[in-house]
């Protein structure tokens, strides 16, 4: 599919761009459930990477579900972690920062399929009725 002005290159650049910041949010958190011995939570943010290939508005929203999911457990590792190292008199300014940095990106990673391409790519303005 051939712009005018920006050619195919651009068309496709975008629409990569995207997928970026929501695959590295997976495979982050992936690394995250494996830090702490859980497969399980490998196996499904892998999944999930492979299922962004199927273009179905319930994929979208399994993702994003997902991804909201996975700021909640940054934001509770936070938590855990931060009181953990105040507990023992260090400073836990850098990792709050860090981690919080993490949960917004995932956060927002989320939100990118509310953005024109991917609503398009996935059928999210249809209103998901003809996914079959």
């Amino acid at each position: 599919q051939f712009r005018t002005g920006r050619g195919i290159c651009h068309y496709w650049a975008m629409r990569v761009l995207l997928y970026i910041p929501i695959v590295l949010s997976l495979v982050v958190l992936g690394a995250h459930f494996m830090r702490d011995g859980l497969m399980i939570g490998v196996a499904v943010a892998l999944f999930l990477i492979g299922l962004l290939f199927v273009r179905r508005p319930w994929v979208a929203r399994a993702v994003q579900m997902a991804l909201v999911i996975g700021a909640f457990e940054w934001v509770l590792t936070l938590y855990v972690l931060a009181d953990i190292r105040l507990r023992q008199g260090e400073s836990a300014t850098r990792m709050i920062i860090i981690l919080a940095s993490v949960a917004v990106i995932t956060l927002a990673s989320a939100f990118l399929f509310q953005t024109k391409p991917l609503k398009k790519i996935y059928r999210l303005d249809s209103g998901g009725s003809n996914d079959a």
